[in-house]
């Protein structure tokens, strides 16, 4: 990478496409390659659209995680539910669309996936080609900045689904299949595969930051107002209509000067292009060009080691903290030479631990919330493991001490994964 330019982002060391015309040329060429599809200017028409406003009130601020027929539930219950056709309009309205385009026409949807937003997917099979339809409602969910990012990851060389005929007003998609198996099952039932995994998904952040830097000025901004925001998920949500905590005036003060101290950090970073839930639920193992990336849908230009934390300290997967130091020194080693010698190892480090500590609340709040709020009772078996994370730094940062406390003495303690 190279070092900070005047705005302080990171700009690339080379980028041949880095441009939103070579993003849409990119992939409007793919897509044109595939027999059946004639929908060449659905990338046109979503950038043409402005779909890439920086508005972040499009925002859900949710942790959108996979859970793929056939896939590990061991980290909590995320199992998809087989659909009933027969109540089901959306589905038989999906099923229509699916038979107006010639190369899918007759195939039967099945449940190929779902995530913690009201997106539904579906596996599509036409002969030895497998496909993945999406179901978006419009009123819950924007089809146009996920066609857009997928679109800007291609250019940059990513292997991100491509989008092959869209319905934007009905919420559908098709798509290209990255395959049925996760990252998270990978690395729980063959950890020894660990070291070359994450080096893998390593490379591709170096590579959506290093040429995602000509695109990320069109990304929402991960500004203070959204930092807050999501900091305030665990506040509301876990310490709140979880825990039924009331915060005395200093309870409210030592939160505050906690948060204070996770805004100041993630700001002084450098800002890069941010998938924003960048972890093992998200990635796909595949073949070629390892990971498929996918829920890019809500990526904003932010922190640079945003999406590092989410990847090695994975809310539905824990590593020994050594080893997560390293992989972060390694990734750390792999920035310019101008970038380190602004940002050394042990400010890295500490950009690093304490952007996890903002990621983590955010996240066990949110797994309150999608109970309380959505009805999912599935991820609350994983706060116990996101909420560790925190404590582990606990004898190193003085700053966390009254959020170090509160987690140890008074949720933990208590915590119960039943509804």
């Amino acid at each position: 990478m190279k070092g900070l330019d005047s705005s302080g982002s990171m700009s690339a060391v080379r980028h041949d496409r880095g441009s939103l015309a070579a993003a849409v040329a990119v992939a409007s060429s793919r897509h044109a390659e595939i027999r059946g599809f004639e929908n060449k200017s659905l990338y046109e028409s979503v950038y043409g659209q402005g779909h890439k406003g920086r508005d972040v009130n499009r925002h859900s601020y949710l942790l959108p995680s996979h859970s793929f027929l056939g896939a590990s539930t061991r980290y909590g219950d995320h199992s998809i539910k087989q659909t009933d056709t027969a109540a089901d309009p959306r589905l038989d309205a999906l099923v229509d669309w699916i038979n107006s385009i010639d190369a899918v026409s007759g195939c039967e949807p099945r449940p190929a996936s779902a995530d913690a937003s009201f997106r539904r997917y579906f596996r599509l099979q036409k002969g030895p080609e497998s496909f993945i339809a999406m179901d978006a409602p419009p009123s819950q969910e924007d089809c146009r900045p996920f066609v857009g990012i997928a679109a800007d990851l291609i250019s940059m060389g990513l292997n991100a689904p491509e989008v092959l005929e869209a319905d934007l007003d009905k919420g559908f998609l098709l798509m290209t299949d990255l395959g049925t198996e996760l990252y998270l099952d990978r690395l729980t039932e063959r950890p020894a595969m660990a070291d070359s995994l994450y080096f893998d998904a390593t490379e591709a952040l170096h590579r959506m930051q290093t040429s995602g830097a000509a695109l990320q000025a069109a990304l929402p901004p991960y500004d203070e107002k959204l930092l807050r925001a999501e900091l305030s998920l665990f506040r509301d949500w876990l310490c709140g209509s979880r825990m039924q905590f009331v915060f005395s005036n200093a309870d409210e003060a030592q939160w505050q000067a906690c948060c204070d101290a996770l805004v100041a950090n993630a700001l002084s970073q450098p800002r890069v292009f941010v998938h924003r839930d960048y972890h093992s639920r998200n990635l796909m193992v595949t073949k070629d060009n390892n990971p498929g990336v996918l829920d890019f849908q809500d990526a904003v230009e932010g922190p640079f080691t945003y999406d590092l934390v989410s990847l090695l300290k994975d809310c539905y997967v824990q590593w020994p903290a050594e080893q997560v130091r390293q992989w972060a020194l390694n990734f750390h080693a792999g920035l310019d030479a101008a970038v380190r010698q602004t940002i050394d190892e042990p400010l890295f480090i500490r950009q690093f631990e304490l952007m996890g500590v903002h990621r983590h609340l955010k996240a066990a709040g949110i797994f309150c919330r999608l109970w309380h709020r959505d009805g999912k009772a599935g991820y609350l078996g994983d706060v116990p493991r996101t909420l560790e994370y925190i404590l582990e730094l606990g004898p190193k940062y003085a700053e966390l001490g009254f959020l170090v406390r509160l987690i140890d003495e008074q949720v933990l303690p208590d915590w119960d994964v039943s509804p």
